[in-house]
């Protein structure tokens, strides 16, 4: 009767424990060391009040821009933004540290995005400035193969001072199936992809086209499958494409910004909320987030409204992994603002909190 007593009282703590939500969420965050961050930043982000306090900086790596880590938090990739690319490996031992394992030439001009499958078998890199992407394996330690596909893409747009050559901008895989996207700002496409063993392959529908001058940045999905939104750096807009009798198509183009601004601004990122109600984009030059309500059965976005972001230049922003707060990333004015979600408006509301980390450029929770 005892060890029953015993046992129970065992597992009503571990349920106890499992089913309390995390006070403390490690997060990374990757910067500009040419503009004056020291590498990849380690934060704590408490989950209660909103406060950012500095864990760990790992340096003695050029420009860690865009970071991702895999589905098992055991490893981080990040690409080494400079003329002549990498990608990294890195292994995330209990703390949250890095240790590095290798990398691998990134295959063209200025990596700018990285992404991991979701088995955690393979890494992508977009090339912004060589305008090109590339597959690689992942060893069962985590280390990088070399390269078993690289796209050089083709094409030009009709911005004549950003659109005259191919700038792949962004890669991820598809979490419904062996699909990969890729956006390129420079010829306007939505680039289409099947993983096919080790390669990157294009058949049947090669791409999907958005508005000449839009200039494709990054993209995120709908928790539906069916659905992409494609935020456009240079005409500040989101093209919706749905899956219609097995093609992507385009169905709806909305603007980010105000319908009174004037001045110069230019789209980055971009994030669909956990339930799929909302959608969020952020606007440098404007410096805010702009907030889209998505509607259930159509998909269509409607305006909801728009945050400033405390800061200026939001190159990238994270939603938590509870859902209940946005995390601003300001390029320029070197601060993360924290921002506290309205579950019901999907608004963003600021906390007064925030961080000072010199050209923060990506946020990747652990």
């Amino acid at each position: 009767m005892n060890k029953l007593i015993v046992a129970l009282l065992l597992t009503l703590n571990v349920l106890s424990v499992f089913g309390k939500k995390p006070e403390k969420q490690l997060f990374y965050v990757g910067t500009y060391t040419s503009n004056g961050g020291k590498g990849i930043y380690l934060c704590n982000f408490e989950n209660g009040s909103g406060e950012i306090s500095l864990f760990e900086i790992f340096e003695g790596i050029g420009n860690p821009t865009f970071l991702k880590t895999s589905d098992d938090k055991n490893f981080l990739y990040s690409v080494t933004e400079k003329q002549e690319g990498n990608v990294s490996a890195f292994q995330i031992d209990k703390n949250g540290k890095l240790i590095f394992i290798n990398d691998q030439s990134s295959h063209g001009k200025g990596p700018c995005h990285v992404d991991v499958s979701a088995d955690g078998k393979f890494v992508a890199v977009a090339n912004y400035g060589g305008g090109t992407t590339a597959l690689y394996p992942v060893a069962k330690n985590g280390s990088l193969l070399p390269a078993t596909s690289v796209i050089v893409n083709e094409g030009s747009s009709i911005d004549k001072s950003r659109q005259t050559k191919p700038y792949a901008h962004s890669i991820k895989f598809s979490p419904f199936g062996n699909r990969v996207f890729s956006a390129d700002l420079g010829t306007d496409q939505f680039n289409i992809y099947s993983l096919e063993g080790d390669k990157l392959v294009q058949s049947g529908q090669k791409f999907a086209k958005l508005d000449p001058g839009a200039g494709p940045r990054h993209f995120d999905f709908h928790p539906d499958g069916e659905t992409i939104f494609v935020i456009g750096e240079l005409n500040s807009t989101i093209t919706t494409f749905k899956m219609v009798n097995q093609n992507w198509e385009k169905q709806q183009v909305i603007s980010t910004l105000p319908i009174d601004f004037k001045g110069t601004s230019y789209c980055a990122d971009i994030h669909v909320s956990g339930d799929g109600k909302f959608l969020y984009g952020s606007n440098r030059g404007h410096n805010s987030i702009a907030v889209f309500e998505i509607e259930s059965n159509t998909k269509q976005l409607k305006s909801v409204g728009f945050v400033l972001v405390e800061g200026d230049w939001p190159r990238n922003f994270a939603l938590s992994p509870d859902g209940n707060y946005l995390l601003a990333a300001n390029q320029k004015s070197g601060n993360i603002t924290v921002f506290k979600i309205n579950n019901k408006t999907g608004m963003p509301e600021f906390t007064g909190k925030e961080i000072k980390i010199p050209a923060p450029v990506c946020i990747e929770f652990l």
